[in-house]
């Protein structure tokens, strides 16, 4: 039985934004990414404070979601889809995302003493929530990932350029391939965070993957907003 979705964090526990604003954040967007900004700190709960500490950086130079290298695309046979109650999916090891230059391992987070979530110590790698079905397996699977720090950029800096039909690949602990197509891409505001949709029961194996988004808030560092991308494993 899944464990309940983790509470909001609040702006006393980690994943605050700390310090000034980066420097690399006034040269690095789009005009209008003064005024909506990518990531910041992961949250997964109405109200949600940042979660997200963020400590280094991907390496990797934003770009046009188009000019990913085909190189990027996983070799090996598609895992099958997953029958409710009858299959033990194998864990997650890594993520790629060949439409935004994504690849990375994957950790395991579960939840604080506090009730929040755990969040990945650096901005280089994404985590799998534990007490979510595994990639593959029937329900709302989440991966979350910092968007960026101080530092520069995070592995989901680009989260939001999705679109639907892009690929989203996961490696299982087998060498199998769970293969998933994006269905939407959708910024919330933490107050208005959607829980049950993002965590709740679905009908088919479904990968949902957050950062943070909207309005960067240079009082409490945080950023106001998340982003979701919806994917559905395919067929």
């Amino acid at each position: 039985m899944r464990a309940a979705p983790p509470r909001p964090a609040t702006e006393a526990e980690p994943g605050r934004h700390a310090g000034t604003s980066p420097p690399w954040r006034k040269v690095a967007r789009r005009p209008l990414a003064a005024a909506v900004l990518l990531g910041g700190a992961l949250v997964v709960a109405v109200t949600v404070a940042g979660l997200l500490m963020l400590a280094g950086r991907t390496g990797r130079a934003p770009g046009p979601a188009s000019a990913a290298p085909h190189g990027l695309v996983p070799l090996g046979s598609p895992a099958p889809l997953p029958k409710p109650r009858t299959l033990t999916v194998p864990p997650p090891v890594t993520l790629r995302i060949p439409a935004i230059a994504v690849h990375t391992r994957l950790i395991q987070l579960g939840i604080t003493r506090q009730g929040t979530l755990q969040v990945p110590k650096s901005t280089s790698v994404a985590g799998w929530y534990t007490h979510s079905p595994r990639p593959g397996e029937i329900g709302s699977s989440v991966i979350a990932g910092h968007i960026d720090s101080v530092l520069g950029p995070g592995i989901f800096y680009r989260l939001r350029e999705l679109h639907p039909g892009n690929r989203i690949y996961v490696r299982q602990a087998s060498g199998r391939l769970a293969i998933f197509r994006v269905t939407a891409v959708h910024e919330y505001a933490k107050a208005h965070f959607p829980t049950a949709k993002v965590y709740g029961p679905a009908p088919d194996a479904e990968l949902h993957l957050i950062t943070c988004g909207g309005t960067f808030d240079y009082a409490t560092h945080s950023y106001l907003s998340n982003v979701v991308v919806y994917s559905t494993e395919v067929r």
